[in-house]
């Protein structure tokens, strides 16, 4: 494994922490408040190349690979949540699939209009009965006079409402169901029998917007099909496995710059005339903090590295998101710890931090659904033959 970073990557990474820092992080306190990311973050965001760095160059993107995009998101991850999460959305589970299995024709249709961010992407899988249980679909696609009609409801959908093309998942054959009955397809915005339903009101992440999605007798050409009829569910596994290693990426740059807040603030603040990092309890959670934000990162780096050299990294995408985020939650936990009554104000990052982190258990597969891919990984590779 070699995890060297490139004297133009870095040069990269240096902007957009630059970027992060220095543009997105003052206006976050607006963006709370108004749950709108400004206009200026956005285009500053596409004039950096940042909507395309998932596609390749041949369509117009940066074309980095998984490590790269991960070391990215990582700087991203050190600011306003809300918008690394309308990113990571759109450069990871809103593009994979178009990306890696759509046809030619699909992919020069759409890639260099999401490469400069004039198009945003979205994923469709979970729907109200169909969250862990994603076999449990009830979006149908049918065929009729030429066209595929989709017709169902999705919910809980990143971008929703912004989103310009989304890649959603629906039953083509009943009876077959997720072995061989789901079918992918992108679906624009402009296409008929197509609408956002309720956008929804969340603890966090402001700024990135969730929705539902309702088709009504929506047509979808043929030509939309994303990969081969019917096999929607393992590409959908598929792009969920890389989507769980950039979110990985986003914990841990956001785990990162809790570390440094708080290893700031401990120096800082006074009590018993004395900074608070001269107590062992404190330099004991800092500690944790570190060391756990550190194994984060690298089983994060080495998962990104043996999927860019072609492994299936099913069970090891598994153990990112479920160790990264659950770091996560133990670091931000510590940090408003350290923090004290300040890191419970509104006025300071910690509380935004808090709200934002609680998410990652949850979306793109709980932290009990990762256990579950886990444990059945190790039993398969560990069989026992009766």
């Amino acid at each position: 494994m070699d995890f060297t970073i490139s004297e133009e990557l870095q040069a990269l990474r240096y902007n957009i922490r630059g970027f992060a820092e220095e543009v997105i992080e003052p206006k976050a306190q607006e963006i709370e408040e108004n749950d709108k990311i400004p206009e200026e973050i956005i285009e500053q965001a596409k004039a950096l190349g940042l909507f395309g760095m998932s596609i390749p160059e041949e369509y117009g993107g940066t074309g980095l690979n998984l490590l790269e995009r991960c070391i990215i998101l990582e700087e991203l991850g050190r600011t306003q949540n809300g918008f690394s999460s309308l990113l990571g959305a759109h450069t990871g589970i809103g593009s994979t699939g178009i990306v890696e299995m759509a046809s030619e024709d699909l992919k020069q249709r759409y890639l260099p209009r999401m490469a400069t961010g004039e198009l945003i992407g979205a994923f469709a899988l979970t729907e109200p009965n169909a969250g862990s249980d994603a076999t449990n679909l009830k979006t149908t696609a049918e065929l009729k006079d030429g066209k595929w009609v989709i017709n169902g409801l999705k919910h809980f959908i990143t971008n929703g409402p912004v989103a310009d093309v989304i890649t959603v998942m629906a039953i083509t054959d009943k009876s077959k169901g997720a072995r061989g009955g789901i079918t992918a397809f992108a679906v624009e915005k402009n296409f008929p029998g197509f609408s956002v339903g309720t956008v929804e009101k969340k603890m966090g992440l402001k700024g990135s917007y969730t929705s539902e999605l309702v088709f009504e007798d929506c047509e979808v050409p043929q030509e939309n099909v994303i990969g081969e009829i019917g096999r929607g569910y393992a590409n959908a596994l598929k792009i969920l496995n890389k989507g769980r290693i950039t979110l990985g990426a986003r914990c841990v740059g956001t785990s990162n710059k809790l570390v440094e807040l708080c290893t700031t603030y401990a120096q800082q603040r006074i009590q018993f005339g004395q900074p608070i990092a001269s107590f062992q309890g404190i330099q004991w959670m800092l500690a944790d903090m570190a060391t756990q934000t550190e194994a984060a990162r690298y089983l994060t780096y080495r998962t990104a590295w043996a999927a860019d050299h072609g492994d299936p990294v099913i069970k090891e995408s598994s153990m990112v998101k479920l160790f990264a985020s659950e770091v996560l939650a133990k670091v931000v936990d510590m940090a408003v710890q350290v923090h004290g009554g300040m890191g419970y104000m509104k006025e300071f990052p910690i509380e935004r931090f808090y709200r934002d982190a609680r998410i990652t258990r949850i979306y793109e597969g709980t932290s009990e659904i990762q256990k579950i891919i886990i444990a059945n990984r190790l039993l398969k590779e560990f069989k026992v033959d009766a």
